[in-house]
């Protein structure tokens, strides 16, 4: 009757088509009758590896789960991004396999349906895994989401099910069958499910498309289908189902699977092939979870870690760390080449799920985080990833879709958009030619830099000798009221890449090249300041646009001309003040524009939200030019996104009104992650490597209520070390714990000197402890800020900026001892724990008012 369904007339043509229909309809007919002889998909017997839950070992965040925040667990072939309620999407690489997957209950003896997404109770967010917990008076379901780091390519996702239940009940997986391909790639026709029964009980579905080069199939070991449209019906959409028999005398001690598998060829695409495959990948799960768990305890266990008096910073440092290493993805088809993807978040009804595709400038903004927790490897596989699609004239590529060889990406607009990915290129290596000391890797790939170098060199479309944004855009993509010729972000990395490719070019033996570019970066340093420096306004303009004169809105990015240490603007007193007050600095981070620009927006994309990106640029920034306090607010305020939205991963974009992520913000974003670790590293530690010199220097700026620090596993070259910060009376010591011979400790900090494997670090007579400041969802602005700081013998000032009415209260650290402290602006308290409260109140007034605090001793 099925084929029967199919006879018409008509033309001799569509005759021709209907008995290829039937003999296709005929051949499925046969195959879903047949059952395979192979074993059937086993539910998992119970070991400790799934007891999760129970885990109390290693790092974890278990949070109320909140049904309209996300969560991401992503791997190197696969992904499942969905709501903490549990729905999700599943993704194998690059194929979206299936969206809305969601779970109901129907409870022996009890005549109301269960929605078990609405009965979401706990997330526990672990590295190597997500568990939801669905909690019910009659039943406890654990939903264990994994990607997988090792094992074979079937292995990109996979989910598993504890359960337990007081009656017996028939629980329902249904979800919507997708087999789209990840964005540009042209997808074909919704799939059409088969349902393939195998011996015993249970089965598996096949999704199928018009072209039989690819499908899917998805199995739940003992299931049986659930809704599966026979052809007789009018068209319409239906969920696919998995019905899951569940009686606790029987199966109480037992873990469900689903798994999912793919066919990319006609042969791997057989029922018999896919079954084998979902075969293999059941009675392999546990040792592939196992195997994740192992990954991550030993990345972290190898990576650098931080131990301080603040716990929350500690395990945010490791979350970055982890959350990082999550977005390193192959390549596809043939998964060859590993590199950084931009960040994931669900995709909704499309097929873009974030950024979750290849970026140059995202990567290598990122290396520097990458770099200093010892991940050369990563960082390594990033630049040879980007050389191979380097463009004949020396271009670093901007985008690289997970689907770029199935279209013709060149003919796009997103290959070279971007131009600062080149500046960044030459940035980056030298970073981790500092750090490794590896220039067998430089020496190698001497030529593609070189040849980068030489494009960014000579492509300048205005003749002032700095490279242009007429080579695809600088930072804003979007601008009001016109799109910048030249912006100060490109500008100042133009003179930190000239300096840097002379370092590479120094390491290599072409000493005329590397003269070359110092006097290239020597020649950049006044024009930047004759082109962008305001005099009036003691500010930097945005841009410079030739005979259009400058873009003078005022915005953040003159921060990066801190970035690698080795350049400075010259007028930044004014600017670092109003970038730590309320015009730019939210609780939650740094605006990309003043609040009081006529084109501020605080719900853009460029023009007055808060990036993370952002706040580690200026963060570094603050560490770098003494303004340490500012720059620890802002560390911090990255640090505790950890928590905010995706647990354990810092989102792409905030309100930069109210404390809330973007609606569209990729809540797992690589670089956000990195701007935690940076700053931690390189100001709030103040390491620079020197590897070629055995130099490590350290210039620590520790708040002032940390009596001791410890980094682990610091990289240096092929060898780790440990530094033990200690505070003692009037200094700080910095102890090099199994540091490799002759290694030499120095540090910018005025009076330090070394002492073999210990550097001492003279402490100054007073610091102050910034207070704790909690932010919510929907908060605005209402922290203390502070605007600057200064120190000097006998004396120290701050200028703050609080909410009119307000009072906040500081510590106060006394170095030296028998001091006749005395403040003015601010009322001294008692000394707890060596530490002194300072009490600073704020007449009434609207919004944020200034106040100088001086203190004397």
């Amino acid at each position: 009757m099925l084929v029967n369904a199919m006879l018409f007339t008509g033309s001799g043509s569509e005759k021709r088509w209907c008995l290829v229909w039937r003999l296709v309809l005929l051949a499925l007919f046969f195959t879903v009758g047949r059952a395979f002889s192979q074993p059937p998909l086993q539910s998992i017997p119970p070991q400790p590896v799934f007891a999760v839950q129970t885990q109390q070992d290693g790092l974890s965040i278990r949070r109320e789960a909140v049904a309209s925040r996300p969560f991401s667990v992503v791997g190197p072939r696969g992904a499942i991004l969905g709501r903490q309620d549990g729905t999700c999407e599943m993704w194998l690489f690059p194929w979206k396999v299936l969206g809305n997957l969601r779970i109901s209950a129907r409870m022996d003896n009890y005549p109301v349906p269960i929605d078990v997404n609405q009965h979401a109770a706990q997330i526990e967010v672990r590295p190597d895994s997500t568990v939801i917990t669905y909690s019910h008076a009659n039943f406890t379901i654990r939903q264990i989401l994994v990607a997988p780091k090792t094992g074979p390519d079937d292995a990109g996702v996979m989910i598993f099910y504890q359960i337990e239940a007081v009656r017996p009940m028939t629980l329902t997986f249904s979800f919507t069958p997708i087999m789209q391909r990840m964005w540009p790639a042209a997808s074909d026709d919704h799939p059409s499910p088969e349902w393939v029964p195998t011996s015993g009980s249970g089965g598996f579905y096949i999704l199928h498309l018009n072209f039989p080069d690819h499908t899917a199939a998805i199995a739940m070991p003992t299931a049986e289908p659930g809704i599966l449209e026979p052809y007789q019906e009018r068209a319409e959409s239906y969920p696919l189902q998995f019905e899951l028999r569940f009686d606790p005398a029987r199966d109480s001690q037992k873990v469900f699977p689903l798994l999912v598998t793919l066919g990319d060829t006609k042969a791997e695409s057989s029922p018999e092939a896919l079954s084998q495959r979902l075969l293999a990948l059941d009675q392999s799960a546990r040792s592939i979870f196992d195997s994740n768990r192992n990954y991550y305890r030993d990345l972290l266990r190898s990576s650098m870690s931080i131990n301080t008096p603040d716990q929350n910073l500690n395990e945010a440092f490791s979350w970055a760390v982890a959350s990082m290493d999550q977005l390193r993805v192959q390549t596809t088809p043939d998964r060859n080449e590993e590199a950084l993807t931009a960040g994931f978040f669900g995709s909704g009804d499309s097929v873009r799920p974030g950024f979750g595709w290849f970026f140059g400038r995202d990567a290598l903004w990122s290396a520097y985080a990458v770099n200093s927790y010892g991940g050369f490897d990563t960082t390594r596989k990033e630049i040879e990833f980007l050389l191979r699609r380097q463009s004949p004239e020396g271009k670093i590529i901007h985008e690289w879709s997970q689907t770029a060889n199935s279209v013709d990406w060149k003919s796009l607009s997103y290959e070279y958009a971007a131009a600062d990915a080149t500046a960044l290129l030459p940035m980056a290596v030298n970073d981790l030619l500092r750090i490794s000391g590896d220039k067998e890797f430089v020496a190698v790939h001497w030529e593609n830099l070189e040849r980068a170098w030489k494009f960014e060199s000579t492509h300048d479309l205005d003749g002032d000798g700095i490279y242009s944004n007429s080579q695809g855009t600088a930072w804003v993509e979007s601008w009001q009221p016109v799109i910048p010729q030249q912006e100060i972000y490109l500008a100042a990395l133009d003179e930190q890449a000239s300096l840097a490719f002379a370092s590479l070019a120094d390491a290599t033996g072409h000493t005329g090249e590397a003269a070359a570019a110092r006097k290239r970066a020597a020649q950049i340093r006044p024009k930047i300041e004759s082109q962008y420096y305001m005099p009036a306004q003691d500010f930097y303009s945005f841009s410079w646009n030739g005979s259009a004169g400058t873009d003078n809105t005022p915005t953040i990015f003159p921060a990066v001309a801190w970035w690698d240490g080795d350049y400075s603007l010259d007028h930044g007193s004014k600017m670092f003040s109003r970038w730590a007050s309320a015009e730019f600095s939210t609780d939650w981070g740094t605006r990309s524009t003043s609040d009081q620009s006529a084109y501020y927006d605080p719900i853009s994309y460029h023009q007055g939200s808060v990036w993370p990106l952002f706040t580690g640029w200026v963060s570094v920034a603050e560490y770098r030019t003494g303004h340490t306090l500012a720059g620890y607010t802002h560390l911090m305020q990255n640090a505790d996104l950890t928590w905010a939205q995706d647990p354990g991963n810092v989102t792409e974009l905030l309100s930069g009104q109210y404390y809330q992520p973007l609606g569209r913000s990729t809540a797992h974003q690589l670089w956000s992650s990195a701007m935690l670790i940076s700053p931690v590293v390189r100001g709030l530690f103040g390491l620079e490597w020197n590897v070629g010199q055995n130099t490590l220097t350290v210039t620590p700026n520790l708040p002032a209520d940390w009596q001791c620090a410890t980094i682990h596993n610091l990289p240096f070259g092929n060898a780790h070390l440990d530094l033990h910060f200690t505070r003692s009376a009037t200094e700080l010591t910095v102890e090099a714990l199994n540091a490799p011979a002759g290694i030499t400790l120095v540090s910018r900090a005025a009076g330090a000197h070394a002492d073999q494997a210990t550097l001492h670090v003279p402490l100054p007579d007073v610091e102050i402890s910034l207070p704790d400041q909690e932010t919510q969802s929907g908060d605005t602005t209402h922290a203390l800020k502070v605007l600057d700081q200064r120190c000097e013998a006998h004396h120290s000032r701050l200028v703050l900026a609080g909410i009119g009415g307000s009072t906040y209260t500081l510590r106060l650290r006394e170095n030296a001892a028998n001091l006749k402290l005395s403040a003015e602006g601010a009322i001294l308290g008692n000394v707890k724990n060596g530490l002194r409260t300072v009490t600073v109140d704020f007449l009434p007034a609207t919004g944020y008012e200034n106040k100088t605090v001086d203190f004397s001793w």
